[in-house]
């Protein structure tokens, strides 16, 4: 081999070392995200002892809500109906006699533009589809779509949009966005999302 092709090969051979370790990085960086994993029904402990993120524990016989004490992304882990979101900010996760009971959450960490927006919505949309989740009242609340009569819709600040879906008759999401004034950024339009997700609570 020529002193050419040993320099060349191990090039080769140091830019696929770089490579591995790179999404190697990548790969642990996204999996050391805190993240609350539950599914609905489930005894609020057994969330608490499964979840990377920390988060106080339940108050027995009430009814109430407990936030998570970093931000955090919501990893839903019914074996069929499973999603997982980006990390939210606000984050609650309801419980009643210490059974968890619903989501509500923004997934995000801050206001978003409207392409990130229609990114985050999408994406989500897109994971429950695959998982075999069904949009409802499809007539009143469409899903999400990214096209010029969604964006003109999204930026009139007194409409916005909410979609429904159902996983059969075990869970509901329903999905919103809006516009939100963002005092950081007065000259950017920003814009919210809202999740919620409980036992079915809408009819189809």
């Amino acid at each position: 081999m020529s002193l050419m092709h040993r320099v060349g090969w191990r090039r080769g051979v140091v830019v696929l070392a770089v490579t591995v370790l790179l999404t190697v990085v990548v790969i642990q960086l996204l999996s050391d995200e805190p993240e609350i994993a539950l599914v609905i029904g489930e005894p609020y402990e057994a969330m608490r002892q499964r979840s990377s993120a920390s988060i106080g524990p339940a108050i027995p016989g009430h009814a109430w809500f407990s936030i998570p004490e970093s931000d955090a992304r919501l990893r839903f882990i019914d074996p069929k109906y499973g999603f997982v979101t980006p990390l939210a900010r606000f984050f609650t996760i309801g419980f009643d006699d210490e059974l968890i009971d619903g989501v509500r959450m923004s997934p995000q960490i801050e206001p978003l533009l409207l392409d990130d927006t229609l990114k985050v919505v999408l994406n989500l949309q897109e994971q429950w589809r695959k998982a075999g989740w069904t949009p409802i009242r499809v007539n009143e609340d469409p899903p999400f779509a990214d096209t010029p009569e969604w964006r003109a819709r999204l930026r009139d600040v007194s409409k916005g949009g909410t979609s429904y879906w159902h996983a059969e008759d075990k869970y509901q999401v329903m999905l919103v966005v809006h516009r939100f004034k963002d005092n950081k950024r007065p000259t950017e339009e920003r814009y919210l999302i809202t999740l919620a997700l409980a036992t079915p609570w809408t009819n189809p």
